[in-house]
């Protein structure tokens, strides 16, 4: 019996100690890749290798470029259920009897009265609200080309003040389409978005619930 109760305690305590699983699965950087400059040279100015358009907005096209993402996040739900019913059924049933030549104390157990009453009666009710918000901005880099031009880009940022790190992951999928002049996309209209904040040190550990609790709310049955 010991021996079990121990071993559900270290089960307890590996997934006390197990860190929330993240949901940011793709890169967050990726380096420039080199230049892929052809071998022929027709003797124009004009290399499709090395060209820069003049009257082209310079936005985010290979990978290792930069752009800034603006997360602009408001999401909000809400739902809510009423629903009751009610029954009710009643039976009533009388008789009397008398017999001749018996005593009336004997006519008696010929008569009787009898009522049934019946009553179902439900009422339930139901709410449930949802509200989040997030507002900031990244820099990410192109991680990935897509064969139709999309972009998968993929950004982390670290700020660190008196033993508090503070961690923002973000990743997607854009248009090359809907980046705006300065090489800025709202994060509305990035596909796949993934975004994490998470943070280490002495604020976070005030809002995390203790390992002694969380091995109870493990092992408890009940």
């Amino acid at each position: 019996m010991m021996k079990k109760l121990a071993s559900l305690l270290a089960l307890g305590l590996l997934s006390a100690c197990v860190a929330p699983p993240t949901i940011v699965t793709q890169p967050t950087s990726a380096r420039s890749q080199p230049t892929v400059v052809t071998a022929t040279n027709n003797g124009a100015i004009f290399q499709v290798g090395t060209a820069k358009m003049l009257f082209e907005e310079p936005i985010a096209r290979r990978v290792g470029d930069v752009l800034v993402v603006t997360i602009e996040e408001n999401l909000s739900a809400a739902n809510r259920a009423n629903s009751s019913t009610n029954r009710e059924g009643s039976l009533g049933l009388e008789g009397s009897g008398s017999l001749p030549y018996v005593p009336a104390s004997v006519n008696k157990l010929f008569s009787a009265n009898a009522a049934l009453e019946s009553t179902n009666t439900f009422s339930g009710t139901g709410a449930t609200n949802s509200s989040n918000t997030f507002r900031g901005s990244i820099a990410v880099t192109v991680t990935d080309v897509f064969a139709n031009g999309n972009l998968a880009i993929g950004g982390e940022k670290q700020i660190a003040i008196n033993g508090y790190n503070t961690m923002l992951r973000f990743t997607g999928v854009v248009n090359p389409n809907d980046v705006r002049a300065g090489n800025l996309i709202s994060s509305t209209k990035v596909a796949d978005a993934r975004i994490e904040q998470v943070g280490q040190g002495a604020i976070n550990d005030a809002n995390t619930m203790g390992w002694m609790q969380r091995v109870f709310l493990s092992v408890w049955p009940f």
